[in-house]
């Protein structure tokens, strides 16, 4: 295979190099170049975006007709909503090298300079102008938008410290202290959480976008930078009056919604990519009816009364509870020396650190307490992944068993050896695993978790009932049927009695 040609080191080597041609790099822009490399991929049909799921047919096609009509653009959506990862992952649009003038703070174009600094450099040397490159992910400037925010951090301002040290006067251009947009010339700038911008920093970006310059306070110089913006924010700050000003959002031109994953299965897709799963102490198996149960975790959380709506639930809660689940099994599994790592429904209630910080609640929770809140979210999780592999498994020997007094307690640290002759104890048990792929006869690990998941679906369901000093038993209403019935007769004895009673009392009283 030929060597790849050497990129040029100086302005007349560049000038005579065919990607970096003068008439290619003067007059293509940063949105240009993002439109060029988007159109390639698309006659490709590459993967836009690779790593982002679930926003395929949404937010992805949104986000192509922006880039294609070179417009700035903002992503609107809830926290967890991968908006900074779309943003970042637009570099990928950009092409691999871009040549500027060595030592520019601004990256000017070799052929067409903006600070003074460049034009004076280029006017002395000229085809010796030294050339460097920087590569696409360097060309993504990212901040956050706070209040403290100033001009002079987005923008620029002068610097006496620079002046002092290269004897220039202060009116001198090379006393500039360029801000964080101009470093960003030819490239994508991006600002998360807009809104929280204050009103004049926000007018700050009115040129940039509009007319395509800044002026940095001091200066009459107007830099006609070139420069993609983009930018994230809350749809309630973005709307509410007074968030945002009206002339800055007028001149962005598409405002693109994200959203939640959809499905259960785009959401497991998304925890199993971004999940750390591959530890290497032990060997790892996780169960799908796990997978699935964390991620209806969050799911059951977008739709409980008593949880923020407006604050929404972040796709991270079932990544970092994924990952503690796993931690939880990884450490039973130290303890006892079990061969695999294979996470049960109980290291789901362990996880609940991982959980109640990604909440907000409403009042209702508030009352109820976030501890509360979130084991009902995980038992209702359980119950409706239960009802996937057992809404037609008939269970009735197994409530028996326990109606007539049975009971069984698994320890969350529990070897898989002992767990699993507890659970032999159970009538039926075993044999009702078939829905998930699990015999009696497979390794104990897997038989543990399976049988452990079935019960807990039953305790979801009222079947059964679960507590920390007896583990599984018997509902209170089902237990002991002959006490019951006892109560029953003696109910009614006590009614005829004073049926008897009040009989007695009317004839004496018709006697008087």
């Amino acid at each position: 295979m030929p060597a790849a040609h050497p990129l040029p080191h100086t302005l007349g080597e560049l000038r005579t190099h065919n990607l970096f041609s003068e008439a290619r790099l003067k007059t293509r822009t940063v949105k240009d170049e993002m439109r060029t490399n988007l159109m390639a991929r698309l006659k490709a049909r590459d993967t836009v975006f690779p790593g982002i799921v679930g926003f395929e047919d949404t937010v992805v096609p949104q986000i192509v007709n922006a880039i294609l009509s070179r417009q700035n653009f903002i992503l609107l959506g809830l926290r967890g909503q991968a908006k900074s990862r779309i943003l970042r992952a637009l570099t990928a649009l950009l092409d691999e090298q871009m040549p500027y003038i060595a030592g520019c703070e601004i990256r000017d174009n070799p052929y067409a300079p903006l600070c003074k600094r460049c034009r004076d450099l280029t006017a002395e040397k000229d085809g010796a102008t030294p050339i460097a490159y920087i590569t696409r992910d360097d060309r993504y400037v990212e901040k956050l938008a706070t209040p403290d925010v100033t001009v002079a951090d987005l923008v620029g301002d002068l610097d006496p410290i620079k002046a002092a040290r290269g004897g220039e006067d202060l009116s001198s251009e090379l006393t500039m202290h360029y801000g964080l947009l101009p470093r960003a010339n030819r490239g994508i700038f991006a600002i998360n959480e807009l809104p929280d911008l204050a009103g004049k920093i926000q007018v700050a970006l009115f040129n940039i976008m509009q007319e395509g310059d800044v002026q940095i306070k001091g200066y009459p110089v107007r830099l006609m930078l070139d420069v993609a913006l983009v930018f994230s924010a809350n749809p309630e700050d973005y709307t509410a009056r007074g968030k945002i000003i009206t002339p800055l959002k007028d001149r962005i031109g598409s405002e693109i919604r994200t959203h939640y994953p959809e499905t259960l299965e785009e959401g497991i897709a998304i925890t199993t990519q971004e999940a750390w799963a591959a530890r290497g102490a032990a060997p790892m198996e996780i169960p799908q009816y796990v997978r699935e149960i964390v991620e209806q975790v969050a799911f059951s959380a977008r739709e409980d009364k008593k949880v923020d709506k407006r604050s929404g639930v972040s796709q991270r809660l079932p990544i970092s509870t994924m990952e503690l689940v796993l931690s939880n099994a990884e450490r039973r599994t130290l303890l006892n020396g079990d061969a695999l790592v294979l996470p049960r429904v109980s290291d789901v209630y362990s996880a609940m650190p991982g959980i109640t910080g990604k909440l907000e609640l409403e009042y209702e929770g508030e009352l109820r307490g976030a501890d509360t809140v979130v084991q009902d979210l995980i038992r209702t999780a359980v119950g409706k992944i239960y009802d996937r592999y057992f809404a037609d498994e008939d269970t009735q020997q197994i409530e028996q068993w326990f109606n007539l007094g049975g009971k069984a307690k698994l320890e969350e640290t529990q070897a898989s050896a002992d767990a699993l002759k507890e659970l032999k104890q159970i009538q039926g048990l075993l044999e009702k695993l078939a829905p998930l792929g699990v015999k009696a006869s497979d390794a104990a690990p897997r038989v543990v978790a399976a049988a452990e998941f079935l019960l807990e679906g039953m305790v979801a369901h009222r079947k059964l009932s679960r507590s920390q000093e007896h583990g599984f038993a018997a509902q209170e209403s089902r237990r002991r049927p002959e006490r019951e019935e006892h109560t029953r007769e003696r109910q009614e004895l006590e009614t005829e009695y004073e049926d008897w009673q009040r009989s007695r009392r009317g004839r004496r009283g018709g006697l008087n």
